[in-house]
């Protein structure tokens, strides 16, 4: 199954059955302490169940209820902050299960010798190891993660990242990183073995996706401290409330003093516990909202780091240009002219599928009105693009039509006794100095021209650069073009700055630059080159596709290989810090209703005055306290899906999202308690409790 298909069913009811399973178990003192302000919910819990069974079997019964109801809702806000962890890292789990389906028992090909051979021993995957050599044919899938070190083929990587279209795997290039579970479907590859069992990048991402082990982020550690600091300053409000009550009774010669029970309801509904309650589910959440977009992080500490980012560095193509690029003009050679250019360059693609194979057919048709032929009535044998030989055509008789790279061509022409033209090298230097892609089409051992396929700048990418710039972010395209035809293509897309030429050195001073100026740099990158900049870069986006030299110097790998996913990880990143700012801003001003409904009541025997405070005009005393307890409690459960799901992103910059913070989730956090307690009261007096 693939983690695509699997993200549909991330919320099945298996997940839930077994989050209620993991959310008793999380019972467990050592499990709640995990959380400080949880647990002192927990403990509260446990002092009002003793006190209630004290009651229930020794006391005069007039408080039984009332502590019974308290006791109940107090248990019910620790045991749904333990469902929306245990929801949250049942996704994890349930994307785990995912990728170890794509584990298989594979039988491997071990080889003596670093080389193509017909001999070789069949073993078990299991038993392979670092530096082990293996063949990996047509047909067979790829038994360990591996660096490829001879032959080219086409590798079906559907089981890794849920994408159907193969791709193109070689030895002494940045592609050449081969993953345990996939399944080569041409040609063949000789492999060496990269990593032991139980190393494997699989491996890897089945323990990056379980949550266990997960660590808190910088900012989720400095919350944490801030709830910690809250929680510790109403406790010691709360325990003064005892001597106060006690003396003001003696005092005042009226009224009851407050009871533990009212005290620790009332500690429990000051205390932040809405965001406690769900900063663990909020924190796991993020990593698998990562997953959904098929994007492995090493940690949350990279997905908050992602939320931080303040420059962004962006490969060209394929991130900023489309990357299949489009035929753009035919350059014939010698006496050719360039309708018989096209006409060739037409015959020889009518079976290419290719996004540019496609695109040479349509400027044919446009420039000279050449129309499609049927490639069958021809009596025509269409030559398939290989790995081996980088090219494709149709023969047509005795005809050897072909079209393909300046290399691949050259072998060709050479192979059939001819001259390869300088002109052709010439002009093929011209269109690729210019940014392009130059293709050769040649009939027989004629070269007929060079077809220039231009990269062209994608559509709402301009639209993406501008909303990054609103949110403080600079973007900066990185491309191994000269400074004209960068400078040309920046302009178009309209980052905000370029850097030209690129060479290992010139990306790693390039990010050094701006992390001394106090910035947080996010790159991607899938080449050996790449991995210096990965390894110094604040946030490293590895492509699965890439080499494994990459992969290890990233903290996040995107198993889709494409560049743009970038974009979305800083979103997903900023969704995540907004999550957590929206629901610590409600969770505070939920404080607000609380107190105006638990200490009026609380001291309303003995002073009386405090009546005027009871300004939502709650039926009773225990009625008021008890409302906001169960307030306190619901509102998480509310709230789950929200923290699961993470607010609406919107590119903002800091200052709006503040304010967009505070009248939405601080009016709103002011607001709903007062409407939400008033109507539990209400509920309350209608079953007469």
């Amino acid at each position: 199954m693939s983690t695509k298909k699997h993200t549909q069913q991330l919320f099945s009811s298996q997940i839930l059955v077994d989050a209620l399973g993991d959310t008793l178990r999380k019972l467990a003192p050592q499990q709640q302490w995990k959380n400080p302000v949880m647990f002192v919910v927990y403990i509260g819990s446990l002092l009002t169940t003793g006190l209630w069974l004290w009651e229930l079997f020794s006391g005069d019964h007039t408080q039984t209820g009332f502590m019974l109801a308290v006791t109940f809702w107090l248990w019910f806000t620790v045991l749904f902050a333990n469902f929306a962890e245990s929801v949250a890292e049942g996704r994890s789990k349930a994307q785990a299960a995912s990728l170890r389906s794509a584990k298989r028992d594979i039988m491997a090909k071990k080889l003596d010798k670093p080389k193509y051979s017909t001999e070789y021993a069949k073993v078990a995957s299991t038993t392979l190891r670092r530096g082990d050599l293996v063949l990996i044919e047509a047909g067979d899938f790829v038994p360990a993660d591996g660096e490829v070190i001879e032959g080219a083929a086409s590798v079906d990587e559907s089981a890794i990242t849920g994408e159907s279209a193969p791709v193109i795997r070689e030895s002494g290039g940045d592609f050449s990183s081969v993953t345990g579970g996939t399944r080569v479907l041409s040609d063949w590859l000789v492999v060496r073995v990269v990593a032991n069992p139980g190393e494997a990048f699989l491996d890897r991402m089945i323990a990056m996706v379980e949550s266990a082990s997960r660590q808190k982020t910088p900012n989720e550690i400095a919350l944490t401290i801030l709830l910690v600091a809250l929680t510790l300053i109403f406790l010691l409000t709360t325990v003064t409330l005892l001597p106060f009550s006690l003396y003001s009774v003696e005092i005042a010669k009226a009224g009851t003093p407050v009871s533990i029970t009212v005290l620790v309801a009332l500690l429990v509904c000051l205390i932040p516990t809405t965001i406690g309650g769900l900063l663990s589910a909020i924190g796991v959440a993020g990593i698998g909202r990562m997953m959904q977009k098929n994007v492995i992080a090493t940690s949350g500490k990279a997905i908050e780091a992602a939320g931080d980012v303040d420059v962004l560095l962006l490969d060209k193509t394929g991130t900023i240009t489309l990357g299949n690029r489009q035929a753009s003009a035919f350059f014939p050679i010698g006496l050719t002219s360039e309708r018989e250019l096209a006409d060739t360059a037409q015959l020889a693609t009518l079976a290419d599928e290719t996004p540019e194979g496609r695109s040479i057919i349509i400027l044919a048709k446009q420039k000279f009105d050449i129309r499609e032929r049927n490639i069958h009535e021809l009596g025509a044998t269409f030559v398939a693009f290989s790995a081996q030989t980088r090219m494709s055509g149709v023969n047509i008789g005795d005809r050897q039509i072909r079209k393909g790279a300046v290399d691949a061509i050259r072998g060709f022409v050479e192979a059939q006794q001819a001259k390869f033209p300088e002109e052709a090298t010439r002009i093929a230097d011209v269109v690729a100095r210019r940014g392009s892609t130059p293709l050769l089409v040649v009939d027989g051992g004629q070269v007929l021209g060079v077809i220039e396929l231009k990269d062209t700048v994608k559509g709402g990418i301009k639209e993406r650069f501008v909303e990054l710039r609103n949110m403080g972010i600079k973007t900066i395209m990185i491309t191994g073009d000269n400074r004209l035809t960068a400078a040309a293509i920046a302009a178009e897309a309209g980052v905000d700055d370029f850097l030209a030429e690129a060479t290992p050195e010139a990306k790693l001073k390039l990010i050094r630059e701006h992390q001394a100026e106090g910035r947080l740099v996010a790159m991607t990158g899938d080449g050996t080159n790449d991995a210096p900049a990965l390894a110094q870069a604040d946030v490293a986006v590895a492509m699965n596709s890439g080499t494994q030299a990459a992969k290890e110097a990233g903290n996040m790998v995107d198993l889709d290989s494409n560049p743009t996913k970038l974009i979305e990880i800083v979103e997903t990143g900023k969704q995540m810090l907004m999550t957590r700012g929206a629901l610590t801003t409600f969770s505070l001003a939920n404080d607000l209703a609380k107190y105006f409904a638990i200490v009026p009541a609380a001291f309303a025997s003995t002073y009386p005055q405090l009546g005027a405070l009871n300004i939502m005009g709650l039926s009773s005393p225990a009625n008021a306290i008890l409302a906001a307890v169960i307030f306190n409690a619901l509102i998480i459960v509310a709230l789950i899906p929200l923290a699961l799901k993470g607010v609406t992103y919107r590119p903002q910059n800091a200052a709006t999202l503040l304010r967009n913070n505070l009248l939405v989730y601080g009016v709103g956090g002011v607001i709903v308690p007062f409407i939400g307690i008033k109507l539990i009261d209400l509920g309350l007096i209608a079953l007469s409790f």
